[in-house]
Formats: structure tokens, sequence, C-alpha cells
């Protein structure tokens, strides 16, 4: 078990990433906490996101920013390595061709730092939100 030096919450995996202390309450707030380097890629795909869904309501759901209008509609979370977007398992499928350069898996896009293409994120999250599914 490693333990966070910060907070003291104990974890399987040695330097697991996690919020210490409060959680962000807006999307603002969660790129805010990120790392600096990433904060760029988060905030383009934010942008991405209320262009294509201007009516939808940001929040925080699961710790990650969320776009919500009656159910979520999709999700979307920092990692190391990557931003993973998650649109749903249908999503998936159904852009699986404009998908092919990206690591995709049950409902989870993995979009590399420096790799983000908004207008696909428009897409997508316009696709989930007219047919109804989503994350």
């Amino acid at each position: 078990m490693w333990k966070c030096p910060k907070c003291g919450k104990e974890f399987k995996n040695t330097n697991q990433n996690h919020y210490c202390g409060k959680k962000p309450e807006t999307i603002g707030e969660y790129i805010m906490l990120q790392d600096e380097e990433k904060q760029a890629d988060l905030s383009l795909i934010r942008q991405a996101l209320q262009q294509a869904l201007p009516e939808a309501e940001e929040r925080i759901s699961w710790s990650m920013p969320t776009y919500w209008k009656k159910h979520n509609i999709l999700h979307f979370a920092a990692s190391k390595k990557h931003i993973g977007f998650y649109p749903g398992p249908e999503a998936v499928e159904t852009f699986k061709e404009k998908l092919k350069n990206y690591s995709v898996d049950k409902g989870t896009i993995r979009i590399p730092y420096g790799k983000v293409d908004p207008e696909l994120i428009k897409e997508i999250a316009r696709w989930c939100l007219i047919t109804g599914n989503h994350a």
C-alpha cells in the first residue's frame, strides 16, 4: 500500500493519481488542478464541448467533467499519458473508422496529449445528444 504524503489516503499503486483535499466543483476548477502542460488540451476539449452542446449543463460527476442534459451525455478526464473521453460504447462503435488512430475500449476513447481533434469531439458529442446514447 502507498500512502499519499499530502492527504494521507492509502492506495494500492505507488504514486496513485488522485485529488488531495476538496474535490473541484466546476470543470474550470478541475482543469486548473491538472498539471500545467495538460491544461491546454483539457481546455480545448471543454471549448469543443461547449460549442457542440450549448444547452448542456457542465458538472462534475464521478469526479470527472461531465456534460448533462436530462442525463449524462459524456465525460472526460485527465490521465498521465492521455485524456479519457467517455461517450459510451455505442458512440465508440459508430465512430470506429474515425477513431482508428486512437486507443478505444468499452465506451472509452484515449486521446494522447497534443492529439485533440476538436471537430471529432464536436461530432461525437452532437451524435450522443441527438441519438440519446450516452456514457
